[in-house]
C-alpha cells in the first residue's frame, strides 16, 4: 500500500485551522483544488458521523468524495475515510493540528492505503492545491462567529 504525507504551517491559530476542516460552511469556500468551488458540503462531526463534499469544475463536472469520520480530537486530530463517489477504494487520512506559538499552526495529513503510485500521486497533487486554498482563505477571510 502506497502513503502519502504532507506538512504546512499555517498563519492562524490552531483552533481557526482546525474549525475550517470541521464546519461545513467554511469547507466549501476552500476545500478544492485548483478553480473549482464546492456547491454542497456536509459534515457531522463526531466518531461515525458521515461527510460529503461535491467539488465542481468550470466545465460543470463534478467529483464527490464521502467517509466516515473515525476519530476526533478538537483542536488536535481528526481521522477519516476518503472514497469517491462510484469508487470501490476506501482510503483512510488522518490530519494533524499543533499549535506553533500562538498565531501559527502545523499541520500534517497523512492519506494511507492507496492501491497504486499514481493514485498517491493524483491525490498529492489534489492535496496540496486544497492546502494552498486553505492558506488563502485563511489569510483572506475574517473568524467566522
Amino acid at each position: 500500500m502506497h502513503r502519502l504525507e504532507l506538512t504546512e504551517v499555517f498563519a492562524a491559530p490552531v483552533e481557526r485551522v482546525y474549525g475550517a476542516w470541521i464546519d461545513a460552511r467554511q469547507l466549501q469556500l476552500w476545500f478544492t483544488p485548483g478553480d473549482m468551488r464546492v456547491p454542497e458540503a456536509t459534515a457531522d462531526v463526531r466518531p461515525g458521523g458521515h461527510y460529503r463534499i461535491v467539488m465542481e469544475g468550470s466545465d460543470g463536472q463534478r467529483h464527490i468524495v464521502a467517509g466516515q469520520y473515525r476519530e476526533i480530537v478538537p483542536n488536535e486530530r481528526l481521522a477519516f475515510t476518503w472514497q469517491w463517489e462510484h469508487g470501490s477504494v476506501v482510503t483512510h487520512v488522518d490530519v494533524t493540528f499543533r499549535a506553533v506559538g500562538a498565531e501559527q499552526t502545523e499541520l500534517s495529513l497523512v492519506h494511507t492505503q492507496f492501491d497504486n503510485a499514481d493514485q498517491r500521486e493524483r491525490h498529492n497533487r489534489g492535496w496540496s492545491s486544497c492546502l494552498a486554498s486553505l492558506a488563502r482563505y485563511l489569510r483572506t477571510s475574517r473568524s467566522p462567529p
